[in-house]
Order: C-alpha cells, then structure tokens, then sequence
C-alpha cells in the first residue's frame, strides 16, 4: 500500500479526521486510480464541510473518470452552487466548464 494512504487512513476516526484529511485521503486515492475509494472519501468530506469547494469538484471529477456522469453532473453542480456562494470563483468557473462537458456527452451520447 501506498505509505502516504496509510498514514492518512491511520488517522481516520481519530482527533484530526475531518473534511480535509478525508480531502487528503482522496486525493491519494485519485492518484493511484481507486476511483471508487476516491469517490468515498470526497463525498465524507462534503458530508463534514459542505462549504468545501474543492471536494465537490474532486469528487465531480472522480466520479467523472469512474464513468458515472450523472452523479459527476450533480456533484459539479452542487459545487457550483457552494463555490459562488462562498466566492470561489475560479472554482466555480472551473466546475461550471465540466460540468458543461459532461452535458454535452450526455445529449450526444
């Protein structure tokens, strides 16, 4: 296993778990091609900071490369939501253009 994933999981249900480690987590597992774990750990992110912008757009673009286009398009668009409210434009401008993406493969296709 990947030591960088194992020292994260180590800390998971401990004192420092919260939406950035779980981020973090994610991440790793983004990098190494588990895209369902990568998934998981994006949406318990969300789940314990639902102001996170970056995990929505993580976990859009997880979901996306999984193949799973319709959960990808409602995460996009709950982060687009969440990125203007807080401000995040570049995140939202970011997110808007995928999800832009995946509506077109999706009428097309």
């Amino acid at each position: 296993m990947n030591p960088r994933i194992a020292s994260l999981e180590k800390m998971l249900d401990g004192p420092r778990d919260g939406a950035l480690l779980r981020f973090s987590l994610g991440n790793e597992y983004l990098k190494a091609g588990e895209l369902a774990r990568a998934s998981a750990c994006f949406r318990a992110a969300v789940d314990r900071d639902l102001s996170y912008s970056a995990a929505w757009k993580a976990l859009g673009k997880a979901l996306a490369e999984a193949g799973d286009h319709a959960e990808a398009l409602a995460a996009f668009e709950q982060g687009i939501a969440v990125a203007e409210n807080r401000g995040d434009i570049q995140a939202a401008k970011e997110m808007q253009v995928f999800a832009r993406r995946i509506r077109t493969a999706l009428t097309a296709g």
